[in-house]
């Protein structure tokens, strides 16, 4: 095994470092920096990174490779790991989805070296990181005021990526179309395989979420043959795979009061809340429009005429079938 080579920095094999890749001077002479940690394994082994925070209110992804960094079966890596728990420092600061420049940087990618702010650090990240690897696992949550059931989300019609999906065994798995300027499309487009992980809420750690975000990621590196051993799948776990999503909107403005939680199954038809007036003279039920598992809600009960309240993952269509256009998704990533 060679050293491994990032920024102006080599890592000897069987060795860690933290190298800070510079990225732009703040208004008060402050020095931001985008610290990359380096596990160099001393056995040959693909290269893999893990990226937590590209949205800046998106926190939980932090600690989830805190806690993979932590893992004592990184002791017997083959390959690299390529850890970034935050990407989006300016935005993590400010407790904000976005950059400074307002840009929301998985919008951004491959970024320039001539752009905005987001394009630079998009650029600096992508070149130096993603495109080092061959395989990535980017971890997010919901957007603000909204709760996500864990989900692996892949792209479509990648054979490679749907066995990581399985390796990982979030309780979802998703087949969604990549958006123009993400991450995962502009890996795609480079041959690297990238999964998406999504659970919980922004600005907040949950738990469960974070424990299955570290299992699934030891599971798809023992998947890629950087680990030996990963922690075990439950037998009677089976994650349920969807091709298509939609989200149930407020068919009218006033007081949510919802029956039914995300990782509830529901038909059809069936009740999944109900909106009243403020002096409850007046209710609302608010119906699944198709057979599914609810993904995503809403955490406000004040919701107007429109508002997005429950994500929901069909699944009474075949994995292998079409991908259908998910409409007005912002966290399809």
């Amino acid at each position: 095994m060679q050293p491994f080579e990032i920024g102006e920095s080599m890592v000897p094999p069987g060795d860690r470092a933290t190298i800070n890749l510079e990225v732009s001077t703040l208004a008060n002479a402050t020095r931001m920096n985008l610290p990359v940690h380096v596990v160099h394994g001393q056995e040959k082994g693909p290269v893999f990174f893990l990226s937590g925070v590209v949205h800046g209110d998106e926190i939980q992804g932090l600690e989830i490779v805190r806690r993979v960094l932590a893992h004592e079966s990184l002791n017997a890596l083959a390959g690299t790991l390529l850890a970034v728990p935050i990407v989006n420092a300016f935005g993590f600061l400010n407790h904000s989805r976005y950059m400074p420049d307002r840009r929301d940087l998985n919008r951004s990618f491959p970024g320039s070296d001539q752009g905005s702010l987001a394009s630079l650090l998009a650029d600096l990240f992508f070149r130096e990181v993603v495109c080092r690897a061959q395989y990535g696992i980017d971890l997010h949550t919901a957007a603000l005021h909204r709760s996500n059931l864990p989900q692996v989300r892949l792209a479509p019609g990648d054979d490679e990526l749907m066995r990581l999906a399985e390796a990982f065994a979030a309780p979802v798995i998703l087949t969604s179309k990549l958006r123009e300027g993400s991450l995962r499309q502009c890996a795609e487009e480079k041959g690297i395989k990238v999964l998406l992980y999504e659970a919980g809420e922004a600005l907040r750690f949950d738990e469960a979420a974070i424990a299955a975000g570290v299992e699934g990621i030891l599971r798809v590196m023992k998947a890629v043959g950087m680990l030996a051993d990963a922690p075990p799948v439950s037998p009677h776990h089976k994650p349920v795979q969807s091709n298509s999503s939609t989200w149930v909107r407020a068919p009218e403005g006033g007081i949510l009061h919802s029956v039914r939680q995300v990782g509830d199954k529901v038909g059809l038809r069936q009740p999944i809340g109900i909106i009243t007036d403020p002096m409850g003279t007046v209710t609302v039920p608010v119906f699944a429009e198709d057979d599914g598992i609810i993904i995503g809600r809403t955490n406000l009960p004040i919701v107007n005429r429109g508002d997005a309240l429950f994500h929901l993952a069909r699944i009474r269509h075949k994995a292998k079938g079409p991908v259908l256009p998910t409409p007005d998704e912002d966290e399809i990533i």
